[in-house]
This record gives structure tokens, sequence and C-alpha cells, in this order.
């Protein structure tokens, strides 16, 4: 399972893993090795899947892994034994994915089934049902797989019908709607100044990433067909943008393009000197501050620390994040001088569906997503990421422009093909005319709500279905030959 996801990237092997994993636990001989079996499963993907949040967090690494496991160990206590645990087990395991991406703090969708699948078939389905959809597909056709395997000489009945539906979804997706052109382009160039991977903002200091991005932006050179320059996230760090000499440079290059710029500025909060805002601030050619997007979703326990208090009381080194980000309140989106709406999801926040799809609601016509993996050694975040903004192109039908300061920057087609991406560490400017686009999928209409209720209801009614079948034996009636005899 881990090894399906990025960077890595061999996503039938997500497939292959469920089919395992379901083979093991239904050959368990109770209700304790369901439950050890299902949270081994879950520790072994997503203790590898996000191997990328040690460095972030030591002891959150430890309890998040920790806990989603368990939770999908609790999930096999709602699974039902016999011949509907075919559907009873994606359904409970894709409602404890849909349950991590909303709590605690807000959610951590990190190593998704989604994300795993970015790269394969059914990449499509997001543009259905997001991300919540792709698993429910992927832990399906799995289950289904490996119970018709065993069945093979008289098919189960319901797993051939799970399985058809699964491919049905996948089938589907290439007829639902893609969002379509409005005929007007944006040519946009994104920046990566460049610079050592693995760094912390505390070690490096924030002039010397801005003159980076300063000296790659000036190798951009005037054109008639340029319309934005994009700058990844808060590689300005001061105490009031507004009034900065940052701003200044930045005034002086949009000049000499004659282009807005969107650039990311991390600053004070005025009077409160421990809360800092992150944000995406549009600034023209003339020096005025048109229009801002401050980030929601903020990365717990790297942005801002949950009970923070408490954590202090006990010795947790809570110094190492010493202010807390404030979370914005505005749509997702900003407008451009010439009134084009651009989405902008920023960093962590290009994980979760729903704020792209608020963008598109709201009238983006591109998504932007600057972002910061400077911290982090390696590329597992890095192409997660890429993965991410992949799978919110398709779910919205837009381009999406990904800027980072070391990498990877990157251009997604609305169908999640990546046209151009940068390498880790290296300067460069990545330039590419893109389709303002318009219409929504069905996921932007309906996000994750109707899915989770559809799937909780297959769940109960697999309880349900299993609870009748046991009565009924226990007044005579005949077994049934697919009724798997699992205490």
């Amino acid at each position: 399972m881990a090894l399906s996801l990025p960077p890595w990237g061999w996503w039938p092997l997500a497939i292959v893993g469920v089919a395992s994993f379901h083979v093991a636990v239904s050959d368990a001989s109770n209700r304790r090795q369901r439950v050890a079996i299902a949270t081994a499963f879950g520790f072994g993907w997503l203790a590898m899947g996000m191997g990328w949040m040690w460095q972030l967090t030591v002891p959150g690494y430890i309890v998040s892994a920790a806990l989603f496991a368990v939770w999908h160990g609790l999930a096999e206590l709602a699974v039902p034994v016999g011949r509907w645990q075919v559907l009873g087990r994606p359904a409970a395991h894709t409602l404890v994915e849909a349950l991590r991406c909303s709590f605690p703090f807000g959610g951590v969708p990190l190593a998704t089934l989604g994300i795993s699948q970015a790269g394969g078939p059914l990449a499509g389905i997001a543009r259905i049902g997001g991300v919540l959809l792709i698993t429910w597909v992927t832990l399906q056709a799995g289950v289904a797989l490996a119970t018709l395997a065993r069945t093979a000489r008289r098919p189960d009945p319901v797993a051939t019908a799970a399985l058809v539906a699964a491919l049905g979804f996948a089938a589907m997706a290439f007829v639902a709607p893609r969002g379509s052109g409005t005929g007007r382009f944006l040519d946009v160039a994104a920046v990566q100044g460049g610079g050592e991977q693995g760094t912390r903002a505390i070690d490096v200091p924030t002039r010397l990433v801005t003159d980076r991005h300063l000296a790659a932006t000036a190798t951009i050179e005037t054109s008639e067909e340029l319309d934005l320059v994009l700058w990844p996230e808060n590689v300005i760090d001061t105490v009031d943008f507004a009034t900065s000499a940052e701003r200044a440079a930045v005034t002086a290059e949009a000049a000499r393009l004659g282009v807005p710029f969107a650039v990311g500025v991390t600053e004070d909060v005025s009077g409160q000197d421990d809360r800092i805002t992150n944000a995406q601030v549009v600034v023209t050619p003339d020096g005025s501050l048109t229009s801002r997007y401050d980030k929601v979703r903020r990365v717990p326990f790297g942005e801002y620390v949950p009970l923070r208090g408490l954590l202090e009381s006990i010795g947790a080194p809570v110094d190492q994040v010493p202010t807390n980000a404030i979370a914005g309140t505005t749509p997702a989106v900003v407008d451009l001088p010439d009134g084009t709406p651009v989405g902008v999801v920023i960093s962590w926040e290009v994980f979760f569906g729903g704020r792209a799809r608020e963008a598109v609601n709201y009238g983006a016509e591109v998504i932007a997503n600057p972002t910061n993996g400077a911290s982090y050694t390696g590329t597992i975040v890095q192409t997660q990421q890429v993965a991410s903004s992949r799978l919110r192109a398709i779910e919205t039908g837009r381009w999406v422009v990904q800027a980072a300061p070391t990498g990877f920057s990157a251009f997604v087609s609305p169908d999640g093909d990546v046209l151009e991406r940068t390498a880790v560490s290296e300067r460069a400017v990545i330039e590419r005319r893109v389709e303002l686009r318009g219409g929504l999928t069905w996921y932007a209409r309906l996000g994750d709500a109707p899915f989770i209720v559809a799937v909780a209801i297959v769940l109960v009614a697999t309880i349900a279905a299993t609870t009748l079948r046991r009565r009924r034996r226990s007044e005579g009636e005949p077994a049934d030959p697919h009724l798997e005899a699992v205490p």
C-alpha cells in the first residue's frame, strides 16, 4: 500500500495491498485478530506514506500514524462477517478515511488512496466524487477481486456486483463534466528561487529567500504575452508588507514587466506579537495591493500548536513553533486587476478538496498553489503535493499552477497531466499559457457529503443484512453456500 504512494508511485499496488489485506483479515479466527491485522495494515501504509511528518514533529508523526492505524483497526468492529463483508469492509475503511480528512485539527489528509491513484486510470473518478470516491473504488475493487479469486469455481454474486459498480464509476468518469474553456487565456510565470532543501525558516535569513526569487524573476524578459507572475508561499517574511522594502522590490519588478505579481507573504498581526498571517497578495505595477487571500487551513504543529498551554506544561518542545498563524476567513480567491478570478490554495490546503472546490464555486477560472516544502528533505511531501494538485485539477476542471521556493513547481492540466515540473533546489522560472475555464464538475457541485452518506448507508445495510440472515438461520433456514463460517 505504501509503495503505491508518491514518490514511489506504483499505483496498482494499492489494489494488490487491499486484496492481500482482505484475504488476511477474512482468515482471522476472531474479532481481536481482525482488529490487530487491520491496525498493522493501517500502520504499515500510513507510517511510511506520512514519513515526511517526522521532520515537522516527531511526537505528532508517531501519534498520527498510530492513531489513524488504530482507527482502521476499530473499523473492523463494524465490518460484518460472511458474504456481506465484501461490501462492508470497503465502506467501513472509507468512512475512516473520511474521518481523518476532517479530524483532528481540521483533518490530516496525508497518504490517501486518492493520492496513490493520481497517476493511474482511477484518477478521473475525482471529477465525480473526489478523493473519497477514489478511496471507496480502490478498496472495493481490491476486496471484490480477492473474493472472486477465492470463489473462482462459483463466483460470489455480491462481489461480482460490487466490482461492476466500482468499475462503473471509472467508466462514468470519461463522460462526467470536466468544466469548459472560456476562450480566454492567462500567461503565467511561476518563479522558483532555488536553494538548499531541508532547511528551516529559523536557519535561513528570510531576506536571502526573497533575494533568490528576485534574482530568478530578473531573468524573465518583458513580453506582451505575460499576464501574471506567481511567487511561492511565504518567501517574504516581514512585520508589515505594505510598508516594507520587499514591497518596493516586488513593485519594481512588476513595473519592469508590466504585469501583476501574486506573492506569498508572512507578516505580523498588528498588536499581537505572537500571531502571524500567511497570505497571497496581488501587487500591481504601480505598487497597489489590490487583492489578498489569507490561508484558512493551517498546518497543525507547523503553523500553529493546538493545545499549546497543555503541551508546554508537560515539556513538549512547542518553542520550535514560536508563533501561531491565524486562520483567514475569506473565500479562496484573489482578483487580478483585470477582474480575472484566481483560486488560491496555499500549500497544506491543496490536500483538501474542499478548498479548491470553494474557489471554483466563487468563480475561479484557474487555481494557484503557492507552497513551501523547503523544510523537508527527500521528496515524499513534494511528490504527494504534486499528486494532490493533479487531483484538485481533475476535481475542478481547472488548470493548477504550483510554485515552490525549492521545488516542485509545476503546471497541471484540467485532466491532471503534469506538463512541466522543476527539479528540487534549482532556480527556475516556468512559463505557460493556460486557458481560463468555467463550468462545474459533479464533485464541484456536490462535494463529499453525498458520497459519505451513501457509503454509511451501505455499511449499515450490510450489518442489517447479516443480522437478519443470522436470525433466519437460527430459526432453521438452510445455510447459504456463500456465507463464510467466520466467528
